[in-house]
């Protein structure tokens, strides 16, 4: 689309958004963070959708014309002009329609981005939470190569939350140090979710389910909030994560006035999305963890450390780049190859990059004669299938463009049982 289209396209669907908001009145929950927002904003539709009318960002809309895709409708992947066309007439009808002939969802679940400066507070422009969420941020948040420093993209971040009213609400993730400095920003009320034991939603008894032949078939564990217990089982995901995204999402619904059975209840529908730490079943009878979504060294890390608790006959990493980290991208993939080395039988990487993470993970004790290097997924194609053997665990991580879905699509059973 030509930029002046463009800007054009992003002025109309804003002020339909807002007019849509001011009609309507839904509340909104906000979700951000340099991690985790997609499965957190999912879990969240999960827990609140039982309840209220709710609609949650669909994908990952979380720009200046997805968020208002989100306010205006449960729009399928944009297409061309016909269907822009159709959007704003059908949007511009439903303003002038009584409310009583629509059921316009009672609660709005949006996800704000901040690939930039200044993305979070145009956002807040359309559409300002009452509620907001941190999902995480870590040590080197990615999309930090835009910003003057780390600082910068934690105020960016803490615009969300610096936006809440008073009379509004705030989850933040206890066991991220970065999310501390936002949290003393806002008036709202908080509560805290994670594995610390200073959290007020309280995750504990992690563990990773193991089916036949240590088949990884999900995770569960328990919830604590007060003097209530619950259980958890997520399936066909894997890693800590998940949990997060569920307990940042039963601490929105403790919030809305639920109890923690009726949380659990509804945590049972939890879809995770797919590519990130999905479970598939691999060729050869190895099995696949799929985080090929995107990447950034929290998840990085979160994802080996995912590897490194599950039993397999070789663990088998194949790590893409982490793009988008500036002058900080060296330090993590070093930080990337030294902890690869106390876990990985094998590991490939994949992207310019990446060859750092390769030589750390060797100079940290891994044999170079287990490492291999491409520098590009194309130079990979019909290279990994062949090194795959029965009873393997494969990780697939890396950022979204360096298309590591491919290595997913070469190494996944296409006729799974």
């Amino acid at each position: 689309m030509h930029p002046k289209l463009r800007n054009l396209l992003k002025i109309i669907l804003r002020s339909l958004a807002i007019a849509t908001l001011k009609k309507f009145q839904p509340e909104i929950v906000g979700v951000t963070g340099t991690a985790g927002k997609t499965s957190t904003k999912n879990a969240i539709f999960s827990v609140l959708s039982p309840h209220w009318r709710v609609r949650a960002t669909r994908a990952n809309y979380n720009t200046e014309i997805g968020l208002p895709m989100t306010i205006l409708g449960g729009w399928p992947k944009p297409g061309g002009a016909g269907f822009w066309i159709w959007v704003i007439i059908s949007s511009a009808f439903r303003l002038v329609l009584p409310k009583f002939l629509l059921k316009y969802p009672q609660i709005l679940v949006l996800e704000y981005g901040a690939d930039r400066p200044g993305d979070i507070k145009r956002l807040l422009e359309i559409a300002k939470p009452r509620l907001g969420v941190i999902t995480a941020i870590g040590d080197i948040p990615v999309h930090v190569e835009f910003y003057d420093d780390i600082e910068g993209v934690i105020r960016e971040k803490g615009r969300l939350i610096e936006a809440l009213p008073a009379s509004g609400s705030a989850a933040f993730n206890a066991d991220d140090l970065q999310t501390k400095k936002i949290e003393i920003k806002t008036r709202a009320k908080s509560l805290t979710f994670g594995f610390s034991t200073e959290a007020d939603v309280r995750i504990t008894r992690f563990e990773t389910k193991l089916g036949p032949n240590n088949r990884p078939e999900g995770i569960s564990f328990k919830l604590e909030y007060k003097d209530t217990i619950i259980p958890v089982r997520i399936s066909g995901t894997l890693g800590r994560p998940q949990a997060y995204a569920a307990a940042a999402a039963a601490t929105v619904g403790i919030m809305h006035n639920l109890n923690l059975v009726q949380i659990s209840e509804a945590l049972s529908d939890f879809k995770p999305p797919k590519h990130r730490l999905s479970v598939l079943k691999g060729i050869r009878q190895s099995y696949v963890i799929d985080d090929s979504y995107n990447s950034s060294p929290i998840a990085a890390t979160s994802a080996l450390e995912t590897l490194s608790e599950i039993p397999a006959k070789r663990k088998i990493a194949i790590l893409g780049d982490m793009r988008e980290l500036g002058n900080y991208s060296k330090t993590a993939h070093e930080k990337l190859g030294n902890q690869a080395a106390g876990i990985c039988d094998i590991l490939i990487t994949i992207g310019t990059k990446s060859q750092t993470t390769r030589q750390c993970a060797i100079l940290n004790g891994l044999d170079e004669t287990k490492t291999l290097h491409f520098e590009n997924i194309a130079m990979a194609k019909g290279q990994l299938a062949p090194l795959i053997k029965a009873g393997d665990l494969v990780l697939i991580k890396g950022s979204l463009s360096i298309g590591l879905k491919a290595a997913v699509e070469e190494l996944k059973d296409k006729n799974p049982i």
